[in-house]
Formats: C-alpha cells, structure tokens, sequence
C-alpha cells in the first residue's frame, strides 16, 4: 500500500511538473506569439533625419553678353562658370536652408542678337523664348551694351514673361573682369530673387516649421492667406441674387471661364488639378445689415463687418462639404433694391476700388452694383447683364493671391512684360514650383516625424505592411526630392514631393492606425487573468510544494552526511 501510494504521488508530481512545462515552454510562448501586435519596421533613423531639414535651393542661371559689352580682352579671360552661395536668414535648430547659384557665362549666338537687336522689348522676348524655352527652374539673363535701344529711358532690367530677362550693362568694357563679375552677379542676384525665390517665399513656404516671431508682417500675411499645397483643387463660382422680384439677372459665366480662368489653370497645370463650377443662389443675403450713408445716399459695409458676411452665405454653398479637395469660392453678390448702390470701405474710410474683398484660404466676394434708370424703377424685375470683363479681373486677382502668386516687389529700374491672356508668367509658374516644393517636403517631414512619435508611445497600434511600404516610399521621395533642389532640377524635385506627400498622408491617415481599435493593457489583463489564473493557480502550488519537498530532502540530506 505504502509502495502504491509513493507511485500515485510520483506520478502526480511528474504529471504536475509535465504541465508546467508543457504551459511554460510551449503555451505561453504560443500565447505571446499569437497575440503580440504585428509592427512592421519602419526608417526611424531616416525619419529622425529629415526631421532636421536642411535645404540647398539651386538655380541654374546663364548669362549671355550680347556684341559690345565686353572687349575681346574681356571675353578671352571670363570664366565658363561661377557658383555662388549665399546664406540665408532661417537658421533655426531643425531648419536651415542656403541658396546657390550656379552661372554659366557665355557670348550671345547670332540668332539671339538678331533678336536682342528687335525694336520692342514683348518681340524680344518671344523671338528669344523660341531660340530656347529654358528649364523649369532655370533663367537666361541677357546683358545688352548701354547704346542698345532695346530698354526704355530709366530702365535697367526688363523681366520677360517667359525665364528670361534683359539687363543693360554698366560701363563694363572700362573694368577688370574680376569687377565685371562682381558688378554683374550682382545685379543678377537681384533679378534671381525677383524671378525665383528669396527669403520671405521659402519662410512662408516653411511656415509650420517656423516659430510666428521669425516671420516678417508681409511674409506672414502671404504664408496664411494661400492654400495649403494640395494634388487638386476646386473653383466654384456662385451668383447670389437675394432680391430677384427685383431683379433678373444674367451671366455668361462659361464664356467668362473659358476666356479668363481656363487658360491660367492650364499654365497650372503642373502644380495641381483644377475643376471648376458653378451656380446661381437666390435669396441668399449677407449675414450683416449694411449701414446707410446720408451723405453719398448709399449702403455701407466697414472692413470690421466682413467677416461676419461669409458664414451665413457659406451654409448655402454646399461644395466645400462633398469635395475632397480644398474649394476656392468666388462670388458675386447682386444687392437688393432695397440696398442698392452698396459698398465696401477699408478702415480708413475710403472706398475699395474695386467693391470687392477675399478671405485668406476660402476665396472672395465682389459685390456687383445695378446702375438704374427712371423707367426701370417703374418696371420690376429690372434684367441685368453682368459685365463679366470687370469681374473676372477681380476674380483673377483674387485666384493669384489665393495660389500664392503674389506681387514682386522690385527695385525702381526693373520693368516687368504682362503675362498676357495666360494670367501667369513662365518664371511666376516656377516660383510658385519652388514654394510649393518646399512646402511639400516641409509638410511630409513634419507628417512623418509625427506618425514616428505616435507609433512609437502606443506600441499596441497595428503597423501593416501598406504603411510601412507608404512611409518607406515617402521617406525616399523626400529624399529625391532634396537632391533634385540640390541639383538644380526643379521640375524632378516638385514630382518627388507631391508623390512624398500623397504617400505620407496615405500612411498617416490608413484607418488600421486608429488608436480606438485596439484594447489598452489594462483591458488586455482583465480579459486574461479570469482565463489564465484558475489554471495557473493549482501549476503554481504544486511547483511550490515540489521545490519545498525538494529542499527538505536536501536538508534532511545533509544532516545525514
């Protein structure tokens, strides 16, 4: 009995400790394998790099001397090529940024004389856009002798509208060609920051990486009042007619489009894709009761009061809510009889030219005045034909500033060509490239520095491989993209970014990285602990009291010996 009672024992602690084991070295393994949270690696030392951006802007320029301006002399000892660096005034602790120009000198071929040699300054310009359209990004200066009648009296720089400009030299055949370079870059690093970028433009593009105190009032101003870079965008153009028993207003908005905006959206094309619409709103009146003017018989809306004027209007828009893009408003704002003439005012008192105002990142308003006569008092509803030449200048402008196409301040000699039918120069088209370039990697840095941070404090966020292979890819196109600026290739380094931001955005924004889906470890433990713990319990016991046993024997052991 005593014999059969031992081997009942011994099984039961060989069973107990073949449980133990089986739970240790294969349950709970399996356990912890089965149920850890899948996390794809991902670059964080890449990421932790872009997160201390350092831009190199580069501008290819070349320029050409036309016959006479330098002696032969001069010309036998000018250098091909020149780079110059120059600093920048951003230089915080995570962004810097320094631009460099590399210039190329050569003499003018004789097609390009025959054209510098024309009587106007617009054939000019298009005869040498011909001989050579240039690069995105790059700029071809041509410097004339002083007897050249091409450039007015007064004018010692004229920008074409294309990446060309014409500078008249400077009594350059007198001096060495040490002081001929001296004199002549820099008067080209002032054509340069005119026609590319300068300080102002790539801290407003850097804007969410920079504290507000570094801006100044004007670059801070153009950084809140574009959009935000986007892959697409939306025009919509809306007619608001509040009153229209007394009105019967009419537009002809396709053709307006077609002749003003279309092709100013097919030079910008290359930036973003643009859809536009557009559509008529009745009963739709101001949010704010303009004020009457005794003295001009007219209604009054201050500069304080046009704020409060979208909100009650955007309610009936309807677009912004069913688009995916960023929807860029324009309307058009027919008073009613009953507050007719209406018009804006600026703080100051006076009359805004133009009866119109926009709101940073939304869009504007013009409000359009209905001139009546004695006998259309007498007969309601009076017809209306909007002149839409005058609107669509307005609106125009209004779509520039928007874009962040904003004027170039420049010094007293410079002379500027218009851009034409198109509404945007070639050069305007590539400064607009270089800020949103930067912006764009501006916002993916900051995107995946941010989505690195969140991942790595919750560590029970599923990472799949979609994401990853999206932050993978944005990382590498960030990095191309930095490496084209460096280079000098503005159109390449733009693709790059606007495939960095679609990816980072892509994997920032996947739903498989809602936090709410997954349990906290507090939740996880009280799921666990009433499935684990009753079968724990009796494992744990029976290994304590075989160790206990097993320590007895040792000291009974030992007593013997």
């Amino acid at each position: 009995m005593a014999a059969s009672a031992g081997a009942e024992t011994s099984r039961g602690k060989c069973a107990a400790h073949a449980i133990a084991v089986i739970a240790i070295v294969v349950g709970l393994p399996l356990w912890w394998k089965t149920t850890e949270t899948y996390r794809a690696s991902l670059p964080y030392s890449s990421i932790n790099e872009l997160d201390s951006l350092s831009l190199l802007l580069t501008v290819p320029v070349e320029i050409v001397f036309a016959k006479g301006v330098l002696s032969v002399e001069q010309l036998r000892k000018m250098p091909s090529s020149d780079v110059l660096d120059r600093s920048s005034k951003l230089n915080l602790a995570k962004t810097t940024y320094l631009r460099r120009y590399e210039i190329k000198y050569r003499r003018a071929t004789p097609q390009e004389e025959e054209a510098l040699g024309g009587p106007s300054l617009q054939g000019c310009d298009e005869a040498l856009y011909q001989l050579d359209r240039g690069t995105q990004g790059s700029l071809t200066v041509y410097v004339i002798p002083e007897s050249s009648a091409l450039l007015p009296q007064g004018i010692g720089v004229s920008i074409g509208k294309h990446r060309t400009a014409v500078m008249e030299s400077q009594h350059l055949p007198s001096l060495r060609v040490e002081a001929v370079l001296g004199v002549v870059n820099k008067k080209v690093e002032q054509i340069v920051q005119v026609m590319s970028f300068n300080d102002d433009v790539i801290m407003a593009a850097l804007s969410d990486r920079i504290p507000v105190g570094q801006f100044t009032k004007d670059a801070y101003a153009d950084s809140r009042r574009a959009f935000k870079s986007s892959p697409g965008y939306e025009i919509t153009f809306s007619l608001l007619n509040p009153d229209p028993k007394s009105h019967d207003v009419h537009w002809n908005i396709q053709g307006a489009v077609d002749g003003y905006v279309q092709p100013f959206l097919d030079k910008l094309a290359p930036v973003a894709n643009v859809s536009v619409d557009s559509q008529i709103l009745y009963y739709a009146v101001l949010g704010v009761t303009p004020r009457f003017d005794k003295a001009s018989s007219s209604y009054i809306l201050n500069a304080y009061s046009l704020p409060h004027v979208i909100n009650p209007i955007e309610a009936r828009l309807g677009s912004s809510a069913a688009s995916l893009y960023p929807v860029l408003n324009f309307l058009l704002y027919v008073p009613e009889y009953s507050h007719s003439p209406l018009y804006i005012k600026n703080h100051d008192g006076s009359s805004v030219v133009t009866n119109a105002f926009h709101s940073p990142r939304w869009g504007g308003i013009m409000v359009y005045n209905v001139d009546y006569s004695e006998e259309q008092e007498r007969v309601l509803p009076v017809r209306v034909d909007i002149d839409m030449v005058k609107v669509m200048e307005v609106f125009l402008t209004q779509l520039r500033l928007l874009f962040g196409i904003s004027k170039v301040l420049t010094p007293a000699d410079f002379h500027m060509e218009s851009p034409g039918d198109e509404g945007l120069s070639d050069w305007e088209l590539d400064r607009l490239l270089w800020t949103r370039t930067v912006e764009n990697i501006a916002t993916v840095t900051t995107t995946l520095t941010s989505l690195a941070q969140l991942l790595d404090q919750i560590g029970n966020i599923v990472i799949n491989d979609s994401v990853a292979s999206e932050v993978y890819r944005a990382v590498a196109a960030v990095q191309v993209a930095v490496s084209h600026l460096e280079s000098g290739m503005l159109e390449f380094a733009f693709q790059a970014s606007k495939e960095a931001i679609t990816s980072s955005e892509k994997a920032f924004f996947d739903p498989s990285l809602l936090h709410l889906l997954y349990f906290p470890d507090d939740q996880k433990f009280a799921i666990y602990i009433p499935l684990f713990l009753p079968m724990a319990v009796p494992i744990l016991l029976s290994l304590l009291k075989t160790a206990k046993e097993y320590k007895q024997r040792r000291k009974e052991a030992t007593k013997e010996d």
